[in-house]
């Protein structure tokens, strides 16, 4: 994996930190006047308005257009999916606690949703590989 790759990789798990903190937030709170589902699927929803900016300035360097603000949820049906999934059946059929089963729900999609979030917001093409200088010949 290059450096270029990397930093893109750990920028993206710091706003998948701070987004799910957000989700996680909301989602409480949420939780307080609705339906633990309805909950989830309000607070999801805010929190990817949120990570879309984010990952378009942070993670990806890009600028946000309408046209990805309009994909970029692609990238998080993988996510909202597993998770709502996750969710049902961890608190419908093992019993957990409704307040912890997101959490756990949420950890399964995240490359997917990288791999996805990085078509949307930087398209298909390579980051460039730095040139390696030998001599005065210019390699790529």
């Amino acid at each position: 994996m290059t450096l270029f790759r990397m930093g893109r990789v750990i920028r993206f798990a710091l706003v998948g930190v701070l987004n799910t903190a957000c989700y996680y937030g909301l989602y409480l709170l949420f939780g307080l006047v609705l339906p633990y589902l309805v909950a989830h699927a309000v607070a999801f929803v805010l929190s990817m308005i949120g990570s879309f900016f984010l990952n378009c300035y942070f993670t990806f360097r890009t600028t946000p257009t309408w046209r990805k603000f309009l994909l970029f949820p692609l990238s998080n049906v993988t996510n909202f999916v597993v998770t709502s999934v996750g969710l049902y059946v961890l608190v419908q059929f093992f019993g957990m606690n409704q307040r912890i089963a997101p959490l756990l729900a949420a950890s399964v999609a995240i490359p997917v949703t990288f791999v996805v979030a990085q078509l949307v917001l930087a398209g298909r093409h390579r980051a460039p590989e730095p040139e390696l200088v030998v001599g005065s010949v210019t390699k790529t």
